[in-house]
């Protein structure tokens, strides 16, 4: 049993070794095949790479010689650009030359002839003064001969001769200049009529006037009740709130806010008609509207002032100028409204620039900020150009801006014509029909005052004021006021009305001497 297994084991140990054999001997066989394959492989992959590698040399050998036979083409063609230039440059150089040998050979000339004119100079020189000499001797015989037949010597005469030149151009000299004056005057006057009737012409503004008092209707008179409230608390809590005077009297029906500052009126009228609006009235509740009210009427002085800033294509204007130009919103000038004529001014001072060459830009900006003083003027002390001077000053201004600003009234000198134009639209502005509002009592003390200064001079017989009071005529005595002295006292009339008075625009003083000698025939 034993060894049969063993047998089997042996058996089967001679089997696998025979596989092992058989297998071994097979893979050397294959392994034969495949290496003499790969043999002959490599052998081909050498042979197609030499004939590679010679058609790669064979290329690079072609495209060695093209680029060797551009470069020398290249550089023969640089070589002759250069001898071109060589030549052209040597050519110019010849030429050069040539032309400085040509200019030396002219200056030589040129040296032989101022020689010869020096020359010929000194000998014309020498002449000259023979001749002087000659005839200073001749004058001097002259003049010995002429003393002789005169009887006067030749320093009186001349002293003569002198004064009677003296009279007679001087006479001449204020000929002319009368003459003169008067020309430019009648074509000053006619330029500055036609320069103003085009201003006004292409001007359209509307005429704005307000008063210094608001009136507010009310639906009843028992509502007057409820806004002054128990004992008048409510009444009172809304003047201290607003520092602004509620009169009840003035009618049944009407409210009266009673205040010298428009802008504290303005809030008081936007806060009284919200409470008569709520109809919910105590002093708490007044507190809380006169704030509002404040807050919105001060939004809209801004707005006021950036839509005329925005609307006359003004830039670079300091936003505190601007602001305070939105308060003139709510400041009149004998019941026209100060923003409105502002705008008038700024649009005619613009529309003259124009007509006269000048800067336009420069003058509406001038023409607009003249009377921005009033906006604070019942703020601080000063008047409203000084104020507005010091405004433009502190907010950096143009210097012609800030002289149109103070002198627009005459009171600082001008330095520019801008500032004239501005005086010239102010008044246009301020004198067209309706644009203020005056009483017949206000227009009646103007013209007796103005008439009353005049007559108060000695010599004057009468005087008569006459174009709405924009011109006074003043007739004096003949025998007590001469010709010379009818000029001292229109001045001296002009100064005293412009001291004393207040008057838009200006007043022409005429001063008219007149003698008359009378006798009858019997």
């Amino acid at each position: 049993m034993v060894t049969n297994s063993a047998v089997l084991l042996l058996g089967g140990l001679a089997l696998i070794a025979a596989g092992f054999a058989l297998g071994w001997l097979g893979n050397l066989r294959l392994g034969k095949k495949h290496l003499n394959a790969a043999r002959s492989e490599a052998q081909e992959i050498v042979r197609e790479s030499r004939r590679e590698s010679d058609k790669l040399k064979k290329q690079a050998l072609l495209q060695a010689r093209e680029e060797w036979q551009q470069t020398r083409t290249r550089m023969e063609g640089d070589l002759k650009g250069r001898v071109r230039a060589a030549q052209k440059q040597q050519q110019s150089l010849e030429d050069k030359e040539r032309n400085l040998r040509e200019k030396l050979d002219e200056a030589r000339k040129q040296s032989e002839r101022a020689a010869e004119s020096e020359r010929k100079l000194l000998a014309v020189q020498a002449e000259a003064t023979e001749n002087r000499d000659r005839y200073r001797r001749l004058r001097e015989e002259t003049n010995r001969r002429l003393e002789q037949l005169a009887g006067i010597g030749v320093e009186e005469a001349k002293k003569m001769l002198l004064n009677n030149l003296k009279a007679e151009t001087r006479f001449e000299a204020a000929r002319m200049i009368r003459e003169i004056k008067e020309e430019a005057q009648r074509n000053a006057d006619a330029e500055a009529a036609k320069i103003i009737a085009l201003a006004i012409e292409r001007l359209a503004s509307e005429v704005t006037s307000a008063k210094s008092v608001t009136s507010i209707p009310i639906p009843s008179a028992k509502v007057k009740g409820r806004i002054i409230g128990y004992e008048g608390k409510n009444i009172r809590a809304f003047e201290k709130a607003t520092s602004v005077q509620l009169l009840m009297d003035e009618a049944p029906d009407t409210l009266v806010l009673s205040c010298f500052n428009p802008i504290k009126r303005e809030i008081a009228r936007v806060s009284l008609e919200r409470l008569l609006k709520d109809g919910n009235i105590h002093p708490r509740r007044i507190e809380e509207v006169v704030e509002k009210s404040r807050r919105k009427v001060e939004e809209s002085i801004l707005r006021a002032g950036e839509d005329t800033v925005r609307d006359l294509n003004l830039k670079g204007m300091h936003p505190e100028i601007v602001k305070t130009l939105g308060r003139l919103k709510y400041r009149t000038s004998y019941g026209q409204n100060v923003l409105d004529h502002s705008i008038e001014v700024a649009k005619l001072t613009a529309m003259m620039a124009t007509e006269l060459g000048l800067d336009s830009s420069l003058a509406l900006r001038a023409g607009l900020l003249h009377d921005i003083g009033k906006a604070i003027d019942f703020e601080r002390e000063g008047t409203h150009p000084e104020i507005g001077a010091e405004v433009g000053t502190k907010y950096g201004e143009h210097e012609v801006v800030v002289n149109a600003i103070a002198s627009h009234h005459d009171d600082v000198e001008v330095i520019s014509p801008i500032s004239v134009l501005v005086a010239a639209a102010d008044a246009i502005s301020g004198s067209r029909p309706g644009a203020r509002r005056k009483t017949l009592v206000d227009y009646a003390k103007r013209i007796e005052k103005l008439e009353g200064i005049a007559n108060s001079y000695e010599g004057v017989e009468q005087s008569y004021a006459i174009q709405a009071g924009r011109e006074i005529r003043v007739i004096a005595v003949p025998e007590k006021i001469d010709d010379a002295q009818v000029s001292l006292l229109a001045n001296d009339l002009a100064q005293r009305i412009q001291k004393e008075m207040e008057y838009p625009g200006r007043i022409k003083v005429t001063v008219i001497r007149e003698m008359r000698a009378t006798e009858v025939a019997r």
